[in-house]
């Protein structure tokens, strides 16, 4: 345990004197750089979770768990298919979809889309579409005419509600005159904006009727959409859903579809992560060279305590105490610091943005519209233990060297 009178020489030290003042000076940036390390390990360890679970909420909210695809292009007979999908365990719903590259037009302007057909009650259950509603009702969405389509789209395409949009199929009707593109005019009954640049500027919805008459695909879909209870057993759902239905069709997980997506921000978390702890590292070294300079300087002053009755394990705990100080000031500082700013971070961003008059986070570039930030509990904790640690073992080395200073030898050269 440290005595009082140890924290007393300990606190003293700390405050220096104008002979003293270059060693206050480094203390005082090494808790700085402390503070400022843990703070920005925390901002941006939480702004990589809130990406991860934004697009994760995203993608898996419009595009489902699951994808049942027959063996050939489409799949027929699928809602004999998907009654027996929805009574395996874990499955929420079962939902037939087209989907197809289409090109849009309207007043000049044109733009590649994705046409993805569904039944209107489908969609109305889709809640990331249907609780996302920027403008219009899915009421009239069951007309064989009607689309809804996404607010960046019609915002490039200069359209609201109410208004036409011509939609263009890759694939021609042939005829004696060769090739004919096949295109047919739509009716905007609701736009949509769900945040995520990818699916508000180029998603468009129609029934799943028109859809067939469209794609020329009468009785039959592209695949079955599948939403599952727990996302992260989707591999073993898919199992028991291949097992109810039999062969004739190939069942696809949303982990293996984006894989390489998600893998790709876990390597980058990763590798933030280590270049992060490098700041903390780095201003653990300032609190080594700051504490070796004040051992220097308090050499007299030591050896006065040892021939006085100072043990050399007070000695030590004096400038473990002076040392340790600093570490636990910064890193609690720091971590005050980054839980305040990762929770209003998209406050700050505007902020920002209205004082610079830039942009600093582009939703063309970075997919979402909003800069998300998703604090973990568990790894700021990690994170206030690294600093503490590390703020730790770097007085371990300075206070061992002052306590083996020799009362004799220190006097002597004095």
């Amino acid at each position: 345990m440290v005595s009082t009178f140890e924290w007393m020489v300990a606190m003293r030290y700390l405050r220096a004197r104008r002979r003293e003042g270059l060693i206050s000076v480094i203390a005082w940036f090494s808790l700085l750089g402390i503070a400022l390390g843990v703070a920005t390990l925390i901002i941006v360890m939480a702004v990589m979770n809130g990406f991860r679970q934004q697009l994760l909420d995203r993608i898996l909210g419009l595009n489902g768990h699951l994808n049942i695809y027959g063996t050939v292009s489409v799949l027929t007979d699928f809602d004999p298919l998907a009654g027996q999908a929805r009574l395996v365990p874990g499955v929420v719903s079962v939902a037939p979809i087209i989907e197809g590259q289409v090109m849009v037009t309207a007043r000049g302007v044109a733009r590649g889309a994705v046409v993805r057909g569904m039944r209107p009650a489908d969609l109305a259950r889709r809640a990331i579409v249907a609780d996302n509603l920027s403008d219009g009702s899915l009421a009239e969405f069951a007309t064989d005419d009607a689309v809804v389509i996404g607010a960046r789209l019609a915002g490039a395409l200069g359209l609201s509600v109410g208004d036409r949009v011509t939609i263009i199929a890759p694939q021609g009707n042939v005829t004696v005159f060769g090739t004919v593109p096949r295109l047919r005019s739509y009716r905007i009954v609701a736009t949509f904006l769900v945040g995520m640049y990818e699916y508000d500027s180029s998603f468009v919805f129609m029934p799943l009727s028109a859809a067939q008459t469209y794609f020329r695909m009468p009785n039959a879909v592209s695949n079955l959409e599948v939403l599952i209870e727990d996302p992260d057993r989707a591999p073993e759902v898919a199992q028991r859903i291949s097992d109810a239905i039999g062969g004739g069709a190939s069942i696809h997980d949303w982990q293996r579809a984006n894989s390489s997506f998600f893998n790709a921000i876990q390597v980058e978390r990763n590798v933030m992560f280590l270049i992060l702890t490098l700041i903390i590292v780095v201003a653990a070294f300032n609190i080594v060279s700051s504490l070796i300079m004040l051992v220097k300087d308090k050499g007299r002053d030591i050896a006065i305590l040892r021939t006085m009755g100072a043990t050399r394990a007070m000695i030590m705990r004096i400038f473990l105490v002076s040392g340790a100080s600093v570490g636990v000031i910064g890193t609690m500082a720091g971590c005050a610091l980054g839980i305040a700013f990762a929770e209003n971070i998209e406050t700050i961003r505007q902020w920002i943005q209205g004082l610079t008059g830039t942009e600093l986070f582009a939703a063309e570039i970075y997919f979402l519209s909003q800069l998300p930030a998703e604090i973990d509990f568990v790894e700021v904790l990690a994170v206030v233990l690294m600093g503490l640690g590390l703020s730790f073992l770097a007085t371990l080395y300075p206070s061992w060297r002052a306590a083996r200073i020799e009362p004799a030898e220190a006097l002597r050269y004095e």
